[in-house]
């Protein structure tokens, strides 16, 4: 079967677990609330449907407006790991933004440039997944109503699915979700399906490109310590002593291609 790489992203709490199970037909991910989150770390998983098998990288981005050091240092890490395994990859064929229904928040936004415009660089498509929807009439009325907020915190996306993931037991939430999963199975079909060639340079460049403007995004609030990033990077992420201070190098000068 043909291989495709989705990276899923979206606030704790907006339901991207679920969504997993809802494109797998079946339980895979786990859906109980984990305590040790750790900022971009991620879990794959291996979903098929279709002709095509695809891997399926569960992230966990910002969680709060204003990130500390701390959080920052653990972006270093898990973002230094994901490039390289998306690397091995070859790439990303889409982005998937998992957005519980409310309002938008700044840590929606600010995800959604992380991912978007730096991580995907603005040119792997990005599609919406709005969940918790089962109290609507009509699940597609909400981006009827919501789609204008989006365009106003300029957040673009290529395409939308609005879908429930809660699988209750009775008739009207099975018939939900079984709709919501022919929906979302289709969004990724459109997206992905297409002989589109994956425009991804990866590697160190884009690492450090990620973390500078990742800094940018953080304002002038955060300060960041070359000893700390050179120690993180060869202790964490198993880089020589000499590579780590190159690329802290990079980082502190903002000097990334």
């Amino acid at each position: 079967p043909k291989h495709q790489s989705i990276v899923l992203f979206g606030d704790t709490g907006a339901g991207k677990s679920s969504l997993i199970n809802l494109i797998a037909g079946k339980e895979v991910a786990c859906t109980s609330p984990d305590t040790q989150r750790c900022t971009m770390h991620w879990q794959e998983y291996k979903i098929e449907f279709g002709d095509t098998s695809y891997t399926v990288f569960d992230t966990v981005g910002l969680e709060a407006p204003e990130p500390g050091m701390k959080e920052y240092i653990e972006f270093v890490d898990s973002a230094y790991r994901l490039i390289k395994r998306l690397d091995k990859q070859g790439g990303i064929d889409l982005l998937l933004f998992c957005v519980r229904a409310g309002r938008v928040t700044a840590t929606l936004q600010n995800n959604y440039r992380l991912f978007h415009d730096f991580l995907g660089d603005k040119k792997v498509p990005i599609v919406l997944a709005i969940t918790n929807l089962e109290r609507e009439k009509r699940m597609e009325d909400w981006w009827e109503r919501n789609e204008g907020v989006f365009d106003s915190y300029r957040i673009k996306v290529a395409g939308h699915a609005c879908i429930t993931a809660a699988n209750r037991l009775d008739g009207r939430h099975q018939e939900l979700c079984e709709e919501s999963r022919v929906t979302i199975r289709d969004l990724v079909k459109k997206f992905t399906g297409h002989e589109r060639g994956r425009v991804w340079l990866g590697g160190d460049n884009l690492f450090v490109s990620l973390m500078c403007k990742l800094k940018g995004l953080l304002g002038g609030s955060l300060r960041v310590r070359r000893k700390d990033l050179v120690g993180h990077l060869t202790r964490r992420c198993g880089i020589s002593r000499e590579g780590a201070k190159q690329l802290a190098d990079m980082i502190m000068r903002d000097e990334a291609t």
